[in-house]
């Protein structure tokens, strides 16, 4: 737009993922607005996406609308309109709008060898949500992941501008993994992933030994494999985790080691949960050990 401000226009949408239909509208929210945090960006204008059966309650409509209007106005987030059409699955997200500096914008090509890698959200999102779906999860699992799926990106990307931080992603659909070779690849450099540092939702372990995958970790498992490197004999249940597609999930910063004291000293001020699970190598691809 001029030399200080970029204009960042993204959206999203997905079939709900909770049975609540106030916390599914505030979940979509939190998501489609992740991908303007991932770039450094501030949201400030949405528009709501919605499909719904003819036959849905309007109660239950205006609740999954209220909750992405308080998501959103939590965000400061204006949201101006939108479009809704009919089918026969709910659908629903937003067109979100941001502003960047072009100078402090973080994108997928920004990682240096050396980077550590740090995760702002656990894992195991889909795993919970999945077991949800199978009527095997407890309510007290499934508020735990809705918890975390409601939390806004805003501080963390808030810190990796201030630190000046050049590469970040979020993790959503494609997985860790996925979106971890998108920015490997781009930034032409290997990811090295210590397993034992990956956080995961307490819960998630126990459901993912139930089989409680959604059909996207599998799909992200086959497109993606062959670009990871796992040790030999490493379980396939840990595998699938780390390709569990996650729904607003929290973001994959690079930070130089030079960073990484100052970084961790703000997070910890500001209560910001931060993991620190790799580290940006010379190569080609993702290595687990």
């Amino acid at each position: 737009m001029d030399d200080d401000r970029a204009l960042v226009v993204t959206t999203d949408f997905f079939t709900p993922v909770v049975d609540t239909p106030y916390e599914y509208g505030a979940i979509a929210a939190a998501n489609s607005l992740s991908d303007v945090y991932a770039m450094g960006g501030r949201p400030f204008l949405a528009l709501n996406i919605s499909a719904f059966p003819t036959d849905l309650p309007e109660d239950l409509l205006a609740e999954i609308v209220r909750g992405a209007a308080h998501k959103a106005k939590e965000a400061g987030v204006v949201i101006a309109g939108g479009h809704t059409v009919q089918d026969q699955e709910p659908k629903f997200g937003l067109v979100a709008l941001g502003l960047v500096s072009p100078e402090h914008i973080l994108t997928k090509h920004g990682a240096l060898s050396g980077d550590r890698l740090v995760l702002t959200k656990p894992l195991g999102f889909g795993t919970i949500t999945t077991a949800l779906k199978q009527e095997k999860a407890t309510i007290e699992d499934v508020e735990d992941v809705v918890r975390w799926m409601k939390l806004l990106n805003d501080h963390s990307s808030a810190l990796a501008v201030e630190t000046g931080l050049k590469g970040a992603t979020d993790v959503t659909g494609f997985s860790l993994l996925g979106h971890a070779w998108e920015m490997a690849q781009a930034s032409q450099t290997a990811f090295r992933f210590f397993y034992k540092q990956i956080p995961f939702l307490e819960s998630a372990r126990r459901y993912a030994d139930m089989g409680a995958f959604a059909g996207g970790a599998y799909d992200n498992r086959s497109y993606y494999r062959n670009h990871v490197r796992f040790p030999e004999g490493f379980p396939e249940t840990d595998e699938m985790l780390l390709f569990d597609p996650q729904t607003s999930g929290g973001l994959l910063l690079c930070v130089p080691a030079g960073k990484l004291d100052a970084f961790n000293a703000s997070a910890r001020a500001r209560h910001i949960p931060t993991w620190e699970i790799g580290i940006v190598v010379e190569g080609q691809g993702i290595e687990v050990v």
